[in-house]
């Protein structure tokens, strides 16, 4: 075993979302401060310039195209209102949008650098519509280009600047796409289809005349295709049993990346188009980690940025030569001290569930483990559920490891990254069937020689928050400890509750108020409430829009009238999750401590 303590596990930085200037210089988010934060960077190794100083967390960054100035995104206690900023060279800071009560989405700088797009709900709470506004001008000359009717957002500028991308979510599952003419308003409807349909990462082509984009159109998994804008579909690259996504276009050159979903790890791509449907690759980049996106183009396209991750490589930021795949780290977010070779590699498992279907998860064991049954083990389930586990870096599941627990990560159906058809195996009807997959893994976990069957934990975040609940009412005796953090406890009253302009995409998931209200009171674990006997550790955040605090209140107030050990902790500068570090060490030290108890 490590000795390290949890604080330093949870001051293990990040490095990501890379921004190339004019004139190379790299912008970026680091945490240093305990929050992220833009930082900016002229060459590998050297002491990077903080650019902002806030509390909150900065969410986005993007240089413009023209000019030493860069646009960056910021809320108000993880309200999720995000407001758009501008920073200039000279260090001040401009507010562009100045209108708290709106959430304001970023939707690309014009090529020209002279304006920019963004779709917000600043007319009506509960839709997107699409704004262009100048570089100089205020939140309240922003001209409205489209008046939107649903989850609209800004795909980016075509090459002569005249046009816009907009993507409008029906579900997390089903897109349109459309092109706007900017000053016409006229909009150009390119994927009408029936049934569930993804268009995601959508780039304009080089030369404006098409689309490339990855989509789900013709396959069960997403596939890289071109759409030209008189809505023809034509399939560039496609693999049977992975997704290919993150697709980024550099307009100017021709150059592409994009990247595989194999088993949770990406394989990335480099080349350039040599016609509008062949693609000349680049010799693979030589990337740690097995996790990397994040794609930004130097100006020149000979290089590009990315931001890399693994589960025992902390998220840094590298930049790759295109034509040869060397690369090298520019950023040097540390480990707080911690030797790299103390993290471990989780392996890919499959369990078999209640209806033969394998399962996919990630399983690790602490380094001292032994075949003498007596490992706890933490089974950590993803939010979503339209996501995936993936072996990214995370402190606490190293300090968990350190600590001798063993992680077990399902990605149970209902997941992304295994097709179409997986993702809608737990639509609606077939709730408890993702939780059905979480018995499934116990009892996978019961067979492994290492493994304690009477300390498993449950712990997971919003929808995981819900699977934890599920699972300690679902299957009681399964469980040593729960710990459920920004949880769903009642769909009925999260549904009334979330924000606006989420509850027709949640209703698509989960079911509709008006037509499913018995069936989702019955999937509630607040109304099977009784059935918990595992002591329950309930961690919220007081601005969650998402899924509101009153879901945290509610279940806590509901156990423990049943005299089951609960302890509920409240952050009132948190959202949908806790993202300031000196929460986070509040929290999960809360955390272990009641685990410390009960396990």
């Amino acid at each position: 075993m490590y000795d390290y303590d949890l604080e330093r596990y949870l001051n293990v930085r990040s490095a990501y979302g890379a921004s190339f200037a004019p004139d190379g210089t790299l912008s970026f988010l680091h945490d240093a401060t305990g929050v992220s934060q833009v930082w900016t960077l002229d060459a590998a190794g050297r002491w990077p310039e903080q650019r902002t100083f806030y509390d909150e967390p900065v969410s986005f960054v993007d240089y413009s195209p023209e000019r030493p100035e860069l646009v960056f995104g910021m809320d108000e206690g993880g309200n999720e209102r995000a407001q758009l900023f501008l920073l200039g060279d000279d260090g001040r800071i401009e507010n562009l949008t100045g209108m708290p009560d709106a959430k304001h989405r970023w939707g690309g700088w014009r090529p020209d650098g002279g304006a920019f797009a963004f779709a917000s709900n600043r007319r009506d709470e509960s839709v997107f519509d699409v704004y262009v506004q100048g570089r100089e001008e205020t939140g309240e000359d922003a001209e409205l280009v489209y008046e939107g009717d649903g989850w609209f957002s800004v795909g980016g500028w075509s090459p002569d600047g005249e046009r816009l991308i907009l993507s409008e979510a029906h579900s997390s599952f089903d897109q349109d796409v459309y092109v706007l003419d900017v000053e016409s308003g006229d909009l150009t409807h390119l994927t009408p289809h029936e049934g569930s349909v993804r268009y995601v990462s959508v780039s304009w082509s080089p030369d404006g005349d098409a689309l490339y984009l990855a989509t789900d159109e013709r396959s069960d998994t997403l596939s890289l295709a071109r759409l030209s804008l008189s809505g023809d579909l034509e399939v560039v690259r496609a693999d049977d049993d992975w997704n290919i996504d993150g697709v980024a276009i550099d307009q100017a050159s021709g150059r592409v990346a994009y990247s595989k979903n194999v088993e949770g790890y990406n394989e990335l791509t480099v080349g350039e188009f040599e016609d509008a449907t062949t693609i000349a690759e680049f010799p693979t980049p030589d990337l740690p980690g097995g996790l990397a996106g994040g794609v930004a183009w130097s100006p020149d396209a000979e290089r590009f940025a990315v931001s890399v991750t693994g589960r025992t490589v902390n998220t840094n930021v590298f930049v790759v030569e295109t034509e040869s795949g060397g690369s090298e780290r520019w950023t040097h977010a540390s480990t707080a001290g911690i030797p790299r070779e103390t993290f471990v590699e989780p392996d890919v498992i499959r369990f078999e569930s209640f209806d033969g279907r394998e399962i996919p998860a990630l399983f690790s064991l602490p380094p001292e483990a032994d075949e003498d049954g007596t490992t706890p083990v933490i089974v950590d389930i993803h939010g979503g559920p339209e996501s995936q586990r993936r072996p990214s870096f995370a402190g606490l599941t190293q300090y968990f490891l350190s600590r001798g627990y063993a992680v077990l990560e399902p990605n149970v159906r209902g997941s992304t990254g295994y097709g179409k058809a997986y993702t809608h195996l737990d639509d609606v009807e077939k709730r408890l069937d993702s939780v059905k997959d979480v018995r499934a893994g116990v009892e996978w976990l019961h067979d492994h020689p290492a493994v304690d069957p009477d300390r498993i934990v449950a712990m997971g975040g919003s929808y995981g928050g819900f699977m934890v609940l599920s699972s300690l009412t679902e299957y009681p005796d399964l469980w040593a400890a729960g710990v459920d953090i920004v949880g769903i406890a009642n769909f009925v009253t999260f549904l009334e509750n979330t924000g606006e302009w989420r509850r027709e995409l949640r209703e698509a998931e989960y079911g509709s108020l008006a037509e499913d209200r018995e069936f989702l009171e019955s999937v509630s674990p607040i109304n099977n409430v009784s059935r918990i006997s595992a002591p329950l550790f309930v961690l919220h955040g007081a601005n969650d829009p998402r899924v509101p605090v009153g879901e945290a209140e509610q279940i806590a107030e509901e156990v423990a009238d049943h005299g089951v050990p609960v302890e509920k902790l409240i952050f009132e500068d948190e959202g949908h999750g806790i993202s300031k570090r000196e929460n986070r060490i509040e929290a999960y030290t809360r955390v272990v401590e009641f685990l410390n108890d009960h396990v």
